[in-house]
């Protein structure tokens, strides 16, 4: 395989290989426009550390008349989280390229971008899931889950929330190239799998109000579906659930028929969690082309598209965030 840095194409057409991954990327990418975003420069380090200071407890006794109390330092603490390198190859041979009467190259590139999206969200969904802060819509456990969502639980993860100060979400990321934000209507956001959609509107009722209704409110993204209260709710088929992780099925969804599958709903406020890509560029395409002789292919048979990126994703405050696990009617 050639070894220049865009294959066999230009530095014009790699550029147009990046839009086109980012176009068909974007639609895939929920979770990572919600968290803190902290790229980790090139050519410096391999692992971003997270500083925060640690909050002073209440001064509740009262001072002393000419008595100066006891000083204390301040403290930090660290979240340290290490990037891994992803990636993938497509092969395509000179048959394809020479007769197919399919733009496959547009099409590799095309769905590379969805895989290369798709991988991102998956790993960062499973750093989400692993979170300590649980709630359950039924029992003390994973295995005890057979029953649906209930609005009373989301007010117990909202109040849990707020009793550990978390700040509601005031800004996204632009879905930009570059990396920036964007400000948006203050609240909480709760992310689940598209198979919850119909127990959110059956019983969320009057309280839950659907896009549609928004009237001057802007949806965050298209997969925002609507809100209750003051959590919006956006859902994604990435955002995969357990099967068969639960009690017995009853009237839920299962997978072999016998056990309820369990969704994981992920409640998040301002600053739960980070993700560190690599600066310079998330998703890094490649394209050798079939009809280029090399030693490994001396005579050209063989083409790839390729993308490689760096990324690492880890929760900053634990007590900021909520995992609510529930079972989801089968229809």
């Amino acid at each position: 395989m050639a070894t220049t840095t865009y294959g066999d194409i230009s530095q014009r057409t790699a550029n147009w290989a990046v839009k086109e991954m980012l176009a068909h990327a974007q639609p895939v990418l929920v979770l990572n426009k919600f968290g803190q975003i902290k790229p980790i420069p090139q050519n410096r380090a391999e692992t971003a550390k997270f500083r925060r200071p640690i909050p002073f407890a209440t001064a509740t006794t009262a001072l002393t008349e000419g008595v100066t109390p006891g000083s204390h330092k301040i403290q930090y603490e660290d979240v340290a989280v290490t990037l891994q390198q992803y990636g993938d190859i497509v092969e395509i041979s000179d048959k394809v390229a020479d007769i197919s009467e399919d733009p496959v190259l547009k099409d590799v590139i095309s769905l590379s971008g969805e895989q290369a999206a798709a991988t991102q969200e998956e790993l960062l969904w499973g750093v989400l899931k692993a979170g300590t802060n649980k709630f359950y819509a039924n029992g003390t456990g994973r295995t005890d889950v057979n029953s649906i969502f209930a609005v009373t639980d989301q007010r117990a993860v909202i109040r849990s929330l707020r009793s550990n100060r978390a700040t509601p979400i005031t800004q996204m990321l632009d879905g930009s190239l570059k990396v920036g934000t964007m400000p948006i209507e203050g609240g909480y956001i709760a992310f689940a799998h598209t198979d919850f959609e119909h127990d959110l509107r059956t019983v969320g009722g009057s309280d839950f109000i659907p896009v549609a209704e928004y009237g001057s409110r802007k949806p965050l993204c298209p997969e925002e579906i609507g809100s209750i209260e003051n959590v919006r709710y956006i859902l994604s088929p990435v955002l995969t659930p357990y099967p068969d992780a639960g009690d017995t099925k009853g009237s839920m969804k299962s997978t072999s028929g016998t056990k309820a599958d369990v969704y994981p709903i992920i409640y998040i406020s301002r600053d739960y969690y980070a993700t560190c890509p690599l600066a310079g560029g998330q998703i890094k395409p490649m394209v050798v082309n079939p009809g280029t002789p090399s030693g490994a292919d001396p005579m050209g048979q063989r083409g790839f598209v390729s993308w490689k990126t760096w990324w690492a994703g880890t929760i900053l405050n634990e007590a900021w965030g909520a995992c609510l696990e529930v079972s989801v009617t089968a229809i």
